[in-house]
Order: structure tokens, then sequence, then C-alpha cells
């Protein structure tokens, strides 16, 4: 049935190329769908000359007419196709497939139901179609599906499409409110000759010219606080990391990651700033303080409440190593919390980049912001004492290398600084009311 379509379908592309040119490189569109509708009324009493583009998506074919629908990015509009109006009438209706994109040249018209239209005097195909777009997409549930033709799904999902454009929107202007309190936007390498910055496994590579291995990066963290030595006070890079672990509904391989660093203020500082971050970010995207995620209803509203590790594990954690405690933080505390809370004051040996309390030398200046069940933010006093943290990377690095080049950094000097990394893919999700993180990545790899 499939391969009888496509036959048909190149039957009419091999009809029509034999006049004119069904992928033309020059385009005429004087309007998108919207700024059309938006301006019909002065537009129709002007008789205004218009030029539409969009794919086909309805053709209701009535003899000496046709109603059909076009889609843009914009919106959708119907279009009259008419023997009397419209040049090359019988040619486009033998030519025409659901699915083609289509350029009209015509005029404003209100059809007799009253809908704002556009009378086609001249049709021409600028992509034709040669695969039937499938009718039952609409509505899928099954996920797995949707996300691997992507493309299908952002046709027919409006859902996936909107998350997809509010994702670009969250990072602009997350940039911007950054860019307009003094931050620099800075990239550091992703191919790194030594991974650090984070507890993960590597993706592994190899730079044929200098005969070396590399690895893609786990975290920016080292190289943005190079920057810090040599002299930058407030930085920021938005970019990919990869860590070669496990896919779940807030995991994936390949994720993008928001790094900061502010040089003289510590993490009390960080805190307070990352509320008004995040307030600022959702009123600027038009959301309001309080947000529905996943049947929960999550406030924005400031000061998030403080809770320290300790107090987070209780009595749970007093025969347990260091990573145990954590584990269970994540599996007990961590999920069920709903409204933004910051874990604090961590023990030592989980965070070796992090500066000890003054008054706890056990613990370190870390906190962990969570929001509806998912791990956000993760800040931290930065350790800049060049011998204490050549100690105790040595204590965790195992059989991993020690980045030397950065310890000879730190030597010469870095500013006291707090440093933020907030996850974009969770933090759309969240803003999207997205189950998971995958439905915020444009195009996500499965098994």
């Amino acid at each position: 049935m499939l391969s009888q379509i496509v036959k048909n379908k190149l039957k009419k592309l091999k009809k029509y190329s034999q006049i004119y040119n069904p992928y033309p490189s020059k385009i005429k569109r004087n309007f998108s769908i919207a700024c059309f509708l938006n301006n019909f009324k002065s537009l129709k009493q002007k008789k205004s000359k218009i030029n539409l583009t969009g794919r086909l998506e309805t053709f209701r074919n009535q003899g000496g007419i046709v109603f059909a629908n076009i889609k843009d990015a914009s919106g959708k509009v119907q279009i009259i196709f008419s023997k009397k109006e419209t040049k090359e009438f019988s040619f486009i209706k033998e030519t025409l497939d659901l699915g083609d994109f289509i350029e009209i040249k015509g005029i404003p018209i209100v059809s007799k139901r009253g809908e704002k239209s556009l009378m086609a005097k001249q049709v021409r195909i600028i992509s034709k179609s040669v695969r039937p777009i499938p009718k039952d997409w609409y509505g899928l549930k099954d996920i797995e599906i949707r996300l691997r033709k992507r493309y299908l799904d952002f046709i027919f999902n409006k859902k996936s499409k909107e998350i997809i454009e509010k994702r670009s929107k969250i990072i602009f202007e997350l940039r911007k409110i950054l860019v307009e309190q003094g931050f620099l936007e800075v990239e550091t390498p992703i191919l790194q000759p030594i991974y650090g910055g984070a507890k993960a496994k590597p993706f592994i590579s190899h730079w044929l010219s200098l005969k070396k291995k590399v690895y893609l990066r786990i975290a920016p963290e080292l190289y943005l606080k190079r920057l810090l030595v040599g002299g930058f006070e407030k930085i920021f890079e938005i970019g990919k990391d990869f860590r070669n672990e496990g896919i779940d509904f807030e995991h994936y391989p390949e994720f993008t990651m928001m790094e900061l660093y502010i040089a003289y203020e510590d993490y009390n500082f960080l805190m307070k700033f990352t509320e008004n971050l995040l307030k600022k970010l959702v009123r600027n995207i038009g959301l309001k303080e309080k947000i529905i995620y996943q049947e929960k209803e999550i406030n924005f509203k400031t000061p998030f409440k403080r809770i320290t590790f300790k107090e987070a594990l209780g009595k749970r954690g007093e025969k347990l190593s260091f990573e145990e405690q954590d584990d269970i933080i994540k599996k007990e505390f961590t999920s069920k919390t709903v409204n933004p809370t910051f874990i604090i004051d961590y023990p030592k040996e989980l965070i070796p980049l992090a500066k000890t309390k003054e008054n706890d030398k056990n613990l370190v200046e870390r906190f962990q912001l969570v929001i509806g069940g998912l791990e956000l933010a993760n800040g931290y006093t930065e350790l800049n004492d060049p011998i204490e943290q050549r100690k105790r990377l040595k204590n965790k690095s195992g059989k991993n290398k020690i980045d030397e080049d950065f310890l000879e950094a730190l030597e010469y000097g870095m500013p006291p600084a707090c440093g933020l990394g907030i996850g974009i893919d969770r933090l759309v999700a969240l803003l999207t009311n997205s189950h998971s993180i995958r439905e915020t990545i444009a195009f996500p790899m499965l098994k």
C-alpha cells in the first residue's frame, strides 16, 4: 500500500517536473500566515497582492473549486482554488499532494462561511513530498515512536514543537539576564586531554594529528576556573557536556549545562543569586510564580527553603558510606521534594572542589537545588587553596589522571569565588511540564 502511494506521488512529481521545477531556489513570500491574518482587514480593503507559502494540510476537491489549508510556522489559513480564478487550475489539481510545500499568489477574500481566506491566482510547488505523511500520527501515545520520527512529531504534535520553542526562549532569556548583570559569555574546550570537574565515565576519542587520546568533556569547570585565575570575574558558559552513562527521565549522556562563576562571593550569596535568577527567568518567559509540573504545584516564592545534608539524611546514614548517604538523599528526599529547596553543607569527602566551612572542616560550602523531584542546580564556594586541592584530588582520583595544569594554575592564585551549574534540559522539562528530558531535546538518540 505504501509503495503504491509513493509510486503515485512520484508520477505526479514527474508530470510537474516536465514543465516546472518542483524544488526552486527563489521563493516569493511577502507575508507569514499569522501576519496575513492579523492584517487581513486592511489587506482586503486595499486588494493587496499576497504571496503565502506553507505545507498543504487539507485538500477538499469540489469540482470547479477546491478548499485547502496550508500551514507555516506561524499558523494556518484557508486557500481557495477556483477554475475561474486560478491559473492552470486542472494541472495544479492533478499534481498536488498533501504534504507538498506550495507558494500561492492571490488576494484576500472572506468565504461564504465567513472564514478569512486567500483566493489563489497562481500556485506553484516549491517542495514536492514523495512520501505520505501518516494520517494516524496525531495523538500518538507511544513516545518512543514519536522521538524516533521527530520531524513527523513536530508536524503533528503542537506540544512537542512548543517545547523546543520554549527551550530556545529559556536559553535566550537566561543568557540575556546574565549579560545584563555584567557576565561575560565564554567558551572552553569540549575535547580535553584530561577530563575533570565531575565524577562520571567519559566518552573517549582520538586526535589524529596530535596522536593523542582525548575525551569529550564531562564538565567545563576546570577550564572556567583557569579563566578566574586569568583575571575574569563574572563568566558563564552554556554548552554540551557528555557522560557515557545511562538514560532515564532525568539523565541523558549528551546534555546541556549552564555554568557560571563569580569572583569574591560565596555560596550564601550564590543561593540568593540563584533564587533571583530563576524567579526572573520564570517571569520573563511568561509564567507565573506558581507552575504545574507533573500534576504538582510548584511555588517559586523566595526565599527558597534550606535544609542541611545531615537534616535531609536523618538517622538513616549513621553506618553508611558517604556515597551511600548521597544515594539515600537522592532516592528518598529529592524525589519527594516539590517546592524549591536548597540542600546545603555536604560532607567534604563527596565534593573535592568545594571549600570547607570555617566552623566545621568536615563539611563543604555546597548546595544542591531540588525542584519538583529534580536535582536542578549545583553550587559551591570554590576551593582555591592549591595544596588542599591537590590533596583532595589525589584522594578521589583512584586510577584517573590528575589535571596538573589546573593545579599549576591554582598555584598562581585564584580569587575567592563561587560557581553554579544548572542543567538546562531539566530546567526546560520543569518549565514546560515535560515528563522526560528527552522530550526537551530535538533529536534524542534511542536504542
